[in-house]
């Protein structure tokens, strides 16, 4: 199918972009393309101008700044894959980056494009949810900071107001004793995750101490997995913990489509809970 028409511009800097979406509240960003592009051709996205931010150097690169890493919003996902600052400061996020689509799409997607697109169904949502990230906007009023929990708001909706551009996120480093693991189910490599679970496990004296869980398709956003992260709290490894994870799936609402209904998704995140935070927690 071919889109609507629409204008075209590229900004030569940062402030040139947020005047053009300021501009035009039907003006969409348009980065490595890989969601909005078949969106566009599907009809299912109509915005009168893209705003083109893909060679402005101040959105990209990794960064090492001290209590957590800066991913700026143009960073491919192969980029983020690859980065030493990542595998040391955000190993969770360089696991699941690495499980994103397949090699094709990691070159060309980016790292922002994907949060910013908001699909409950995309790997990083939930992943930048679990690490407690915070993600950092900025418009011709200048720079603000949101974190995950508030990002997400709906179906493909962002808390992005009209005029911003997402610049980048922060991802706090995690102090020593804590593993790491992304669990995902899906069709094939290029399929979006049916279900997929996002664990942070901080283990000390043989139990948990504190678990962070992200869920991948568990509803209209991504989700954190607040029972189970309580359950979890102070357990011992063992046969508890696969009744603790049985409360990932509480308090959710999975979507219905023709890959799965809400009983199998939740029957996924209890699986997958319970696989990512055994790998997470170094359970035998």
């Amino acid at each position: 199918m071919i889109p609507a028409s629409f204008d075209y511009v590229r900004p030569g800097s940062l402030a040139e972009a947020c005047q053009e979406l300021a501009a035009d509240e039907d003006a969409k960003v348009i980065a490595g393309g890989q969601s909005l592009l078949p969106l566009l051709r599907l009809r299912l996205a109509y915005p009168t101008k893209l705003v083109d931010v893909a060679r402005l150097p101040e959105l990209a690169g990794v960064h090492d700044r001290g209590d957590h890493v800066f991913i700026g919003a143009m960073t491919t996902h192969d980029e983020v894959m690859r980065s030493g600052v990542v595998a040391a400061g955000a190993p969770l996020l360089a696991l699941a980056t690495a499980m994103v689509a397949d090699p094709a799409v990691r070159h060309r997607g980016t790292f922002g494009g994907s949060l910013a697109h908001a699909d409950p169904a995309g790997d990083l949502p939930a992943v930048v949810l679990a690490l407690e990230g915070v993600l950092v906007a900025r418009s011709a009023q200048g720079e603000r900071e949101i974190p995950a929990a508030d990002f997400f708001v709906d179906y493909l909706e962002s808390s992005l107001r009209q005029g911003e551009v997402l610049v980048g996120v922060k991802i706090p480093k995690l102090s020593d004793g804590w593993g790491f693991h992304y669990e995902k189910f899906h069709r094939t490599a290029q399929a979006w995750a049916i279900v997929g679970v996002a664990a942070a496990v901080r283990r000390s004296n043989g139990s948990i101490q504190e678990a962070r869980i992200g869920l991948t398709n568990m509803g209209t956003t991504p989700v954190r997995a607040r029972a189970a992260e309580t359950a979890l709290e102070g357990l011992e490894l063992g046969d508890g913990l696969r009744q603790a994870c049985e409360e990932a799936a509480a308090d959710t609402s999975p979507p219905a489509d023709l890959h799965a209904q809400p009983d199998y998704r939740r029957h996924l995140a209890r699986v997958l809970t319970h696989r990512a935070v055994r790998t997470a927690a170094g359970a035998p």
